[in-house]
């Protein structure tokens, strides 16, 4: 039987309900709300609205997002959750929604956390989007997939590995290098050079959780050399900026 068809016979007094209260292998369909299979929690009452405008919860957070406001070219240093990719990527969704910029262009390199996944299958799309996970999670936070995926095949959000990004020009757009630890030196000279008209750039690393040799890690050295160029922010956050559970902090303090 249908809810709908028990709700029209609770409702017309056809049926009977107390008829099955002895029987402790019936159970009778909740008709006040949608069932659900999966237990009920306290956060499913919760307002589930899209926050539209990002608010700074730490002063590192709030001179990262000051730099990208003021500057064309800003380095975000920081431990993990401190929320650079997803600051980086909210002001990117502000930008193209204000008409600052024309399109988003993510980029990241595709290397693999110390363990090797092996064969991919499909298309080139297939095998990057692994790598490419996090950028679409954070997109999809900021807007909804469908949009997502329509500005994608319009060529307005653009999600492409680091070694696509040779010999290109990047004009009237919004730029976030993620996980630039794991570019080498060389890697991002070419890519802060991609830095066209019109356009700002943000990189995001953490240099202390490199999957590249220590020597080979060039976020590091880079930023060391950019803090003196006057028109180029260096922001470095730090473990009170971190806004993830309280014990990711603590954690990252003896580790």
């Amino acid at each position: 039987m249908t809810k709908r068809a028990l709700k029209r016979q609770l409702r017309e007094g056809a049926l009977d309900l107390t008829e099955f209260n002895g029987d402790p292998r019936i159970r009778r369909l909740p008709v006040e709300r949608a069932w659900s299979p999966l237990p009920r929690r306290p956060e499913d009452d919760r307002e589930q609205g899209f926050v539209k405008t990002v608010r700074a919860m730490s002063e590192g957070q709030k001179a990262m997002m000051e730099a990208i406001d003021t500057h064309n070219l800003v380095l975000a240093l920081g431990p993990a959750g401190t929320g650079k990719t997803y600051l980086a990527i909210a002001k990117a969704v502000e930008a193209l929604e204000a008409g600052k910029v024309g399109r988003i262009v993510l980029s990241r390199p595709a290397v693999e956390a110390g363990e090797s996944i092996g064969f991919l299958p499909g298309e080139m799309e297939d095998k990057l989007a692994p790598y490419l996970r996090p950028l679409y999670d954070a997109l999809s936070d900021r807007l909804s997939m469908k949009r997502v995926r329509a500005m994608m095949a319009e060529g307005i959000i653009e999600i492409a590995p680091v070694g696509f990004m040779r010999g290109r020009t990047l004009n009237n757009a919004f730029v976030v290098i993620d996980e630039a630890q794991n570019c080498t030196y060389v890697q991002l000279k070419m890519l802060l050079t991609r830095l066209g008209w019109h356009s700002t750039m943000v990189v995001t690393g953490d240099p202390a959780q490199s999957d590249l040799l220590p020597e080979l890690s060039g976020l590091g050295p880079v930023a060391e050399r950019l803090e003196a160029v006057g028109n180029i922010a260096v922001v470095r956050l730090a473990e009170r900026d971190i806004v993830r559970h309280p014990l990711v902090a603590e954690m990252l303090g003896v580790l």
